[in-house]
């Protein structure tokens, strides 16, 4: 049988597990990415419009930034069950608390109706939501990753990471369909249709994971006595260098993905004067490359291995970041595309691809999930949704000069050779027990 046909076998064999992965982690982008767009044109309107409308935008903002801080806590609660009794029931746990939270929020009845109950629930809804967000990324890449064969283990835990940007362009294309709508119906009814949309999506990804057997892995360590009765104290006690390992991976993933994909949009329109459209559709183009890239960039890693990918990805991001800046200043449509295209869509995909799978390679089956969601979730506190508030003000105090945002993002490239130089040297995964079996 040739590679090819060894390749086509696996993936009809793990299809369905490969799609509720999916499925789950293009949910939770999508949901980030409607509920930020939604924050800015319409929760203001319709959930405070009791205040002055710059109060009333600062809430709606403050709503969406609230996910920030429950996705922690969310990701703690549901890793914690998720090592506890498995990853199946858990992912079904979060899919139904994100999910259902995301369609509730198409159906609340605005201020108009019933007043200060509008915007309480839509804050319980979002509370709910982050909840669920901060334990689906965990499962959904251990689901990919726990059933991969040994030779495919970088291409399946790729598959949850397409997610970001896939959730992503959904989010992009249903945003500009509503923009057909006029004001009047777009605030009336229209916003509600790709929260209500999202239901589709969530009952696709419980109908694929009702038929899903629980991971091999989390089997062998029930089989075996291994299930941790407490992975979280185990963890910050045991394996608390890896968790800060996995933060320091996580770093140089998602800072430059927001000054990518965020910042630029900004940057590109107020400084630079570019027209919205070519610095959105910029970002889309991006975006889609990087969705095709992602995959592609696992399988590049099973062959010539995780670390070396990562490595890889982030040098060649580090030596891009002043060329991206540079092809900014052009003022071109070919120049902004270039820029974005190279830096989001192919240099940024090595790094994100195995990001996954390299952090649940240095956690022990028993600890894993609680492993890489406390790194995943410091990470992304660290270096995340303040990436591009950082970049803001270094160039507000710099009068426009990009060279200290650049400094900036070589710091978080630093950061993350930094993590991949220790975890080169990591050894064989090890049980709160000392031993080395099922890592």
């Amino acid at each position: 049988m040739t590679t090819h046909e060894n390749s086509a076998a696996i993936l009809r064999k793990n299809k369905k597990v490969l799609i509720a992965s999916l499925t789950g982690s293009s949910i939770e982008w999508f949901d980030y990415f409607l509920y930020g767009t939604a924050a800015a044109l319409v929760f203001n309107k319709i959930f405070f419009p009791m205040v002055d409308p710059v109060i009333g935008l600062m809430l709606s903002w403050l709503s969406f930034s609230l996910t920030f801080f429950i996705r922690p806590i969310g990701g703690v609660l549901f890793a914690h069950i998720g090592d506890r009794i498995g990853r199946k029931k858990t992912l079904v746990l979060t899919l139904s608390l994100m999910g259902g939270a995301t369609v509730m929020i198409g159906l609340l009845p605005t201020y108009e109706s019933i007043g200060m109950w509008a915007p309480a629930l839509l804050i319980l809804m979002r509370v709910i939501q982050g909840l669920g967000i901060g334990g689906e990324w965990g499962g959904a890449l251990l689901l990919a990753y726990e059933y991969a064969p040994e030779k495919r283990k970088g291409f399946f835990g790729s598959i949850p990471q397409a997610g970001v940007t896939i959730g992503m362009l959904m989010a992009t294309f249903i945003v500009s369909l509503m923009t057909m709508f006029n004001e009047e119906q777009f605030l009336s009814w229209g916003w509600r249709i790709p929260f209500l949309m999202s239901s589709v999506l969530v009952i696709l990804g419980l109908w694929i994971r009702k038929d899903i057997d629980e991971t091999p892995d989390f089997k062998n360590l029930k089989r075996s006595g291994q299930v941790s009765k407490a992975p979280l104290r185990a963890t910050l006690q045991h394996h608390w260098r890896e968790v800060l390992i996995a933060a320091g991976l996580k770093v140089v993933e998602t800072a430059p993905f927001y000054i990518f994909s965020t910042f630029v949009v900004s940057y590109a329109t107020s400084t630079l004067s570019y027209e919205r459209s070519q610095a959105l559709e910029s970002v889309t183009l991006g975006a889609l490359i990087a969705t095709v890239m992602i995959p592609l960039m696992g399988l590049l890693s099973d062959r010539i291995g995780r670390k070396r990918t990562y490595t890889m990805g982030v040098v060649l991001m580090g030596l891009f970041i002043v060329p991206w800046f540079m092809l900014l200043d052009t003022g071109t449509t070919w120049g902004i595309m270039l820029a974005t295209v190279i830096a989001f869509g192919i240099l940024w995909a090595p790094v994100t691809a195995v990001l996954g799978t390299l952090c649940s390679e240095i956690f022990h089956a028993s600890v894993r999930y609680t492993g890489i969601t406390l790194g995943y979730q410091l990470g992304a506190a660290l270096a995340g949704g303040t990436a591009p508030l950082i970049a803001t003000g270094l160039l507000a105090s710099s009068g426009g000069d990009w060279t200290p945002v650049a400094w900036y993002m070589a710091v978080t490239v630093l950061i993350s050779l930094l993590a991949i130089f220790f975890a080169t040297r990591q050894r064989t995964p090890r049980a709160p027990d000392g031993q080395t079996h099922l890592s």
